[in-house]
C-alpha cells in the first residue's frame, strides 16, 4: 500500500471509529434499556418453569382442579425459592422438554438464585451474553478475512441489529447459542489455519462444540457444516486435519453422549406446529421478511400495507444478494466457501422439507440464526471493502447505503426497546389487551376449562392481572360453580363449558375481545323475563 493510500485511509477511518464507538454504546443501551416492560410470553414462562423445577403435568394437576386460585397459586410454579433442587430442573427438560439440553437452564438458575427472580433479572443474564457476541465476531472476522475493520463494521451492524436485540431481551437460550456458533467457528478457523499450540487449539474446538451442543442440539449441524468445508480445501484426503477434526469432532459428541441418550428416551414433543402446511407463496413472503428483520424491522406482519412491506423487504434482499455475489467475486475460495456452506446447508436443511412435504421449519428465525449470523458478516465485508474504495461513485452509494442500513436499524431497536410486545410474542401478544379489560372489573374470575390449553400462555397471563383476578380452570369433568359476587370472564372456552354454563345458570356469553378468545358472562335478562 502506497503511502497516500495509507494517509487518505487514517483519514477516512476516524469518523468511522467514532461512529462505531457510537452505535456500540447504543447497542448495549438496548440491551438493558426496559428489560421488565415486555410481556413475559408463552416460551419465557417456560424456561421459569424449568428453572423452578416443574413439569407441566404436576401444574396441570394441581391446578385444573375445578376450585377458585389466586394468581400467586401459579406464579409458584415460576419461583426457584421452592425447595426444589438443581436435579428437578434438569428432570423436567429431560421428560418433557429434551430438546433443549440443561446448560442454558442451569446457568440461569445459578443466576436467578443470585440476584432474584425478577423479569429484569432473568432477562439480564441474556443480554450480558449478547455483549459476548461483540468480541467473538471480531475474532472469528479476524480468523476468516485477516481484517480488524470488518470486525469492527461486523460489531456496529451487530449493535444496532433487532434480530440481536429481541434474543437479547429474551430468557431463553438462543443467545446464548448463537455466541457459541461465533466462537467455535473461529477456534474452527484458527485451528485449520494456524500449526502454532495446533493441538491446544483443536482442543478448544472440541469443547467449544461441546457446549455448543449442551446450549442446542443443532451445533451438531454447525459442526457438521466445518467438516464439509474441510472436505472441500483439502480435496477429498484423509489428511492431519481431518483426522484432528474427527477426533475433536468426536470428543465433543461423546460428552453429549448422556443427553442423547436421554433425547432417545423422551422423544421430542411439541414440533407439530412446524409442520403445518402453508402456501408456497406465504413462505416466500415470510423467507423475504426474515431477512429485511435482521437489519430493519417495524413489527411488520401477514397484513402490513404492501407499500411499507415490499420496499423495505427489496431493499434488504437485493442488499444480501449482492453482498453474497460480491463475496464470491472478491475473495479467496476457503473466504466465500466457508461462508456459502453456512449460509446456503442451514437454509436449504429447512426450506427443502418445507417445500417438499409441506410446513413451516423454514420460518422460523431461531433455526435459521447460525445462517443470519454469516448473512450479516457477508454484508459487513462488503461495506468495509467498498466504502474506502478509490472509485468515488461506488463508495459514494455504499456509504450511504451503509448510513441508511445503520439508522434504520437503530429506529428499529429503539421501537423494539419501548414496545411492550413484538411479532416475536405473538403466541401471547393479545394478554396486554385481555389483562386491561379483565383488571377494569371490581371481583373478576377467569374461567378456562381446557386441561390442554397452553400452560405456557395461561402462565404469561397472570403476570399482567392483579392479585384480586381468581382463577378456576377445569378439565372436562368439572362443572364452574359461579358466584353472583363475580365478574365472570371465559378464556378461549370449549363449546362443553359454554353449554354447561347455558344450561345451569342463567347466563349469557358475550365475546369481549375477539382475537383473545375472551368472553364475559352476563345475566340473561330474556329468559328472567
Amino acid at each position: 500500500m502506497n503511502r497516500t493510500l495509507k494517509k487518505y485511509l487514517e483519514i477516512r477511518y476516524h469518523p468511522l471509529k467514532l461512529l462505531i464507538i457510537i452505535l456500540l454504546i447504543l447497542g448495549v443501551f438496548f440491551r438493558f434499556i426496559n428489560l421488565d416492560k415486555k410481556i413475559y410470553w408463552h416460551d419465557e414462562t417456560y424456561t421459569s418453569l424449568r428453572i423452578a423445577g416443574y413439569t407441566t403435568k404436576e401444574v396441570v394437576r394441581e391446578i385444573f382442579t375445578g376450585e377458585e386460585i389466586t394468581i400467586n397459586d401459579v406464579q409458584k410454579y415460576q419461583d426457584i425459592n421452592n425447595g426444589r433442587k438443581l436435579s428437578d430442573t434438569i428432570n423436567s427438560l429431560a421428560q418433557e422438554d429434551s430438546q433443549h439440553p440443561p446448560l442454558y437452564y442451569i446457568l440461569i438458575r445459578y443466576w436467578v438464585e443470585l440476584f432474584g427472580n425478577s423479569v429484569t433479572v432473568i432477562r439480564s443474564f441474556s443480554a450480558i451474553v449478547s455483549l459476548l457476541m461483540f468480541p467473538a465476531i471480531y475474532w472469528l472476522c479476524l480468523e476468516l478475512f485477516k481484517s480488524s475493520l470488518t470486525g469492527w463494521i461486523a460489531i456496529a451492524l451487530m449493535a444496532v441489529s433487532p434480530f440481536q436485540l429481541l434474543y437479547a431481551q429474551e430468557a431463553r437460550e438462543y443467545c446464548l447459542w448463537g455466541v457459541a456458533i461465533i466462537l467455535a467457528s473461529a477456534a474452527f478457523l484458527r485451528a485449520i489455519q494456524s500449526d502454532k499450540n495446533y493441538l491446544l487449539n483443536w482442543l478448544v474446538y472440541s469443547c467449544s462444540i461441546a457446549i455448543g451442543l449442551y446450549i442446542y442440539p443443532l451445533t451438531a449441524l454447525i459442526a457438521i457444516e466445518h467438516g464439509i468445508y474441510l472436505i472441500f480445501i483439502e480435496q477429498l484426503r484423509l489428511s492431519k486435519k481431518f483426522i484432528a477434526y474427527i477426533l475433536a469432532f468426536g470428543g465433543g459428541c461423546l460428552t453429549f453422549l448422556p443427553w442423547i441418550i436421554v433425547m432417545r428416551n423422551n422423544p421430542i414433543k411439541g414440533l407439530g406446529w412446524t409442520s403445518e402446511a402453508v402456501s408456497k407463496f406465504s413462505l416466500i413472503k415470510t423467507w423475504a421478511g426474515n431477512i429485511s428483520r435482521i437489519f430493519i424491522d417495524f413489527n411488520l406482519d401477514a397484513h402490513a400495507p404492501l407499500i411499507v412491506a415490499i420496499p423495505i423487504a427489496a431493499f434488504t434482499v437485493i442488499l444480501v444478494g449482492y453482498a453474497i455475489y460480491f463475496i464470491y467475486h472478491n475473495t479467496s475460495r476457503e473466504v466465500w466457501l466457508f461462508i456459502f456452506i453456512f449460509i446456503g446447508v442451514n437454509a436449504l436443511l429447512l426450506i427443502l422439507p418445507d417445500l417438499l412435504f409441506g410446513g413451516r421449519r423454514s420460518g422460523v428465525n431461531r433455526y435459521l440464526i447460525p445462517c443470519y449470523l454469516f448473512i450479516q458478516l457477508a454484508v459487513a465485508y462488503l461495506f468495509t471493502t467498498q466504502i474506502f474504495t478509490i472509485n468515488l461513485l461506488k463508495r459514494k452509494f455504499c456509504q450511504v447505503t451503509m448510513l441508511i442500513l445503520i439508522c434504520l436499524g437503530i429506529v428499529s431497536c429503539n421501537m423494539i426497546a419501548s414496545a411492550e410486545t413484538w411479532w416475536t410474542k405473538k403466541p401471547s401478544n393479545y394478554h396486554p389487551q385481555i389483562a386491561q379489560i379483565i383488571n377494569k372489573a371490581n371481583s373478576p374470575l377467569l374461567i378456562s376449562d381446557n386441561s390442554t390449553f397452553n400452560i405456557g400462555n395461561l402462565i404469561s397471563l397472570t403476570y399482567l392481572l392483579e392479585p384480586k383476578v381468581k382463577l378456576q380452570l377445569l378439565t372436562k369433568k368439572n362443572i364452574p360453580t359461579i358466584s353472583d359476587n363475580s365478574e365472570v370472564f371465559l378464556l378461549n372456552p370449549s363449546r362443553n363449558l359454554s353449554s354447561s354454563i347455558e344450561k345451569t345458570y342463567n347466563y349469557k356469553m358475550k365475546l369481549v375481545y375477539q382475537p383473545g378468545m375472551l368472553w364475559r358472562l352476563e345475566k340473561n335478562v330474556t329468559s328472567q323475563k
